[in-house]
């Protein structure tokens, strides 16, 4: 025969309830954490840091041949003319960063005969791994704007005007 179980009092059922709350709030304390904010403080990345780190991920996959649109490609070529400068890995790329989120927006230029499906999916994959990793965002979104196709013809037609330039 089982034993009656002994109602407990007010003042037990208060103090059972207190430890339960106790413990939900340090649960819920702990999952407040995440990879860029700790118990021991927290870390900020810059729409810059994102940004280079999505470009360098977009450069890497084959049949990109070009990042952003035509102005943004002009000023690139003016600034790689001058001596000492770098490469903007970031052109063509914007971001929107939160907290503990951040979506990328990018544009880019395909080689012909290269897929947009197949070429946007690697980037998407490239991006996301990268930027994950490289930050500890999560990476939401990663929007892709194919704004031109590299033709073959089109560096004939420049190696051409460049030779009449040189004259």
């Amino acid at each position: 025969m089982s034993q009656p179980q002994v109602p407990a009092t007010g003042e037990e059922r208060r103090v059972r309830e207190g430890a339960q709350d106790e413990n939900e709030r340090t649960e819920n304390e702990r999952k407040e954490f995440d990879a860029l904010h700790t118990e021991h403080g927290d870390t900020s990345v810059a729409e810059s840091v994102v940004a280079k780190i999505a470009g360098m991920a977009t450069r890497e996959v084959a049949g990109v041949y070009a990042m952003g649109n035509a102005a943004r490609r002009a000023v690139n070529a003016l600034a790689q003319r001058i001596p000492g400068s770098q490469t903007n890995v970031t052109g063509g790329v914007s971001v929107e960063k939160g907290e503990t989120q951040t979506a990328v927006e990018i544009a880019i230029v395909l080689e012909y005969g290269e897929s947009v499906v197949q070429v946007s999916e690697q980037i998407r994959e490239n991006v996301i791994q990268a930027v994950e990793y490289g930050t500890g965002l999560e990476v939401v979104a990663v929007n892709i704007n194919v704004t031109d196709v590299h033709l073959p013809d089109d560096d004939d037609q420049r190696d051409t005007s460049e030779q009449a330039d040189l004259r």
